[in-house]
């Protein structure tokens, strides 16, 4: 399985044309968050259809600057992955939107025990090996947590949740700053960065990963 996984687009959708023929490629197309910059669901509905000109089938969650709305739309459109998991030829992709509180103000955000809760739910019933975690909010104490002034601002819930269960990859965001490869433990943490900063994550896959990495465009 090829994924292609791109995140922090912020309702700019001018990049996506450039990466088209990658998006086509892929077998599977995830957004990890910050579709939109505080839009909702038409503005969701924008980098959708935009992405779908090349690819049909995408997961995705929301991030901290995207709305309700536009977490009602991806759930409309049955692709969103918030607070559950969903199996593709054998793969289990588990998923959480939004992000801690903020130093601003945004729309879509969560305590570490409301990210207790939603994990707890997205497991249920699931078998988990292997097991691709989408997270929006990075985890605690890695590179991509790791703001400009060095201070880490990632999530324990969600490291807890990836020592715990040790997926392949967790595909994260929210810090733009903070584009790498990183692991804890067996898992891969990828932040690609920003689409506005022509990057995004590759990965091919069968019962473990075959190649990993981020690239430009």
């Amino acid at each position: 399985m090829k994924i292609i996984v791109i995140v922090d687009i912020h309702g700019n959708i001018k990049p996506i044309d450039s990466i088209g023929d990658v998006l086509s490629s892929a077998d599977l197309v995830i957004i990890a968050g910050d579709l939109t910059h505080f839009g909702g669901g038409n503005e969701a509905r924008e980098v959708l259809d935009e992405v779908g000109k090349y690819n049909k089938n995408i997961l995705a969650v929301t991030g901290n600057c995207d709305t309700k709305e536009a977490d009602d739309y991806l759930t409309g459109k049955n692709i969103n992955i918030h607070g559950r998991t969903v199996d593709i030829d054998g793969v289990s992709f588990t998923g959480a939107g939004g992000s801690l509180p903020c130093p601003s103000p945004t729309p879509n955000v969560y305590t570490e025990e409301e990210y207790e809760d939603i994990f707890e739910g997205s497991l249920e019933g699931k078998n988990g090996s292997p097991r691709i975690l989408v997270s929006h909010q990075p985890p605690l104490g890695t590179l991509n947590d790791k703001l400009s002034n060095g201070q880490h601002v990632g999530s324990r819930t969600v490291r807890e949740f990836i020592e715990r269960y040790q997926p392949l990859v967790c595909f994260t965001g929210h810090i733009h700053e903070a584009p790498g490869i990183d692991t804890i433990g067996e898992t891969k943490i990828v932040n690609p960065g920003p689409l506005g900063t022509r990057s995004y994550a590759y990965l091919d896959l069968t019962e473990g990963i075959n190649e990993l990495e981020i690239r430009k465009f």
